[in-house]
């Protein structure tokens, strides 16, 4: 299920939190976060390639890149296994920042958003469905946890793809991680 906890990032106080996905758009919306719920135009199997992938959220795709002009857009996949899984959590787990807006779409999985936005930290846990687009300049990390599973389809407005300013805060340390 999709939650949105939100805490101060001080932690002196408990969550308030939301499963609704409405009230989870209203709550983000508040703070410039987008929050959108997708559906494939064509059913899915669990081997579907990135193409397959991509063709069956083709409108929703090009309704967003019409909108915000985004020159690339890819398929990541992530699996318990994964050689690369420990080193790809490290680096997502490091509070960062970047230039350009970050756009996820869970097609399958989940994974959590920390979004700290002012004296406040947004937990966000998505789950298959989820769009979740994070405003350039957002502090914030991602957490897979450590038997991660999940493909997102990620949109950038640059060709870079991702490229993060890691702000050196260890915010992150004081949160709980994503329970896999």
């Amino acid at each position: 299920m999709s939650t949105l906890e939100i805490l101060p990032a001080d932690l002196s106080s408990a969550a308030a939190t939301f499963t609704d996905p409405d009230a989870i758009a209203r709550a983000l919306d508040a703070v410039g976060v987008g929050f959108e719920r997708w559906q494939a135009s064509a059913p899915l199997t669990p081997d579907a390639s990135s193409e397959q992938i991509l063709a069956a959220y083709a409108d929703p795709i090009a309704r967003l890149s019409a909108r915000h002009g985004f020159q690339s857009v890819d398929v990541v996949r992530m699996h318990p296994e994964h050689p690369a899984r420990a080193e790809a959590r490290r680096k997502f787990l490091a509070e960062h920042t970047h230039a350009d807006f970050e756009v996820r779409f869970f097609v399958e999985g989940r994974g959590r958003f920390y979004l700290h936005i002012g004296d406040q930290v947004f937990l966000m846990t998505c789950e298959a469905g989820d769009l979740l687009s994070v405003p350039s300049g957002t502090r914030h990390w991602f957490d897979m946890g450590e038997r991660p599973l999940f493909t997102a389809i990620r949109l950038f407005t640059t060709p870079e793809g991702w490229v993060a300013s890691f702000t050196g805060d260890d915010i992150a340390t004081h949160f709980p991680e994503l329970a896999t």
